[in-house]
């Protein structure tokens, strides 16, 4: 391997080759370098406010559009209804939810205690053809589904365009 091609290593105060130290910051310019529009969960509809810690990571979420309906589709395992909420607010559609889990067990030999939590959000700006006051939502076996219903004016699908002379 010749001198150029080696990745700079960077040192601690006492000289000492800390050769992984600025490979995360290296691997974050370049992701950064693409752009939010580059990445897949903010392509289509518009999304913001992407956050996990914890226990909770980003829900994986399928978007589709059907004849008469949009439809979003979340996986949140391990959920229940009661840590979920949808909102719709500046035209758009907001899911968020927590996850707190604690596991405590008392052996002979052992104890053991382990409590993790996290929480994430995702918002959806919504098209003009959702009939929003009729969205709906419902949530079996760790799958959020929400129904995104068309207007009557979207489900027609085609609007012809008188063309004036000028």
């Amino acid at each position: 391997m010749t001198e150029s091609s080696k990745f700079p290593a960077k040192v601690d105060q006492s000289g000492a080759a800390l050769p992984f130290a600025g490979l995360r910051q290296e691997i974050d310019r370049l992701f950064n370098d693409f752009g939010e529009e580059f990445w897949p969960q903010r392509r289509g509809w518009p999304t913001r406010g992407l956050f996990s810690r914890g226990a909770a990571a980003t829900p994986a979420v399928d978007v589709a559009e059907k004849e008469d309906a949009f439809e979003i589709t979340a996986e949140l395992p391990g959920m229940e209804e009661k840590d979920i909420e949808v909102t719709l607010s500046n035209g758009g559609l907001l899911i968020r939810g927590e996850k707190q889990a604690e596991k405590e067990e008392k052996k002979k030999d052992y104890y053991l205690s382990e409590r993790s939590y996290g929480s994430f959000e995702r918002y959806f700006g919504l098209p003009d053809t959702v009939a929003s006051d009729k969205i709906s939502a419902s949530f079996k076996n760790g799958v959020l589904t929400v129904t995104l219903p068309k207007t009557a004016e979207a489900k027609n699908g085609e609007k012809k365009i008188p063309v004036k002379a000028a």
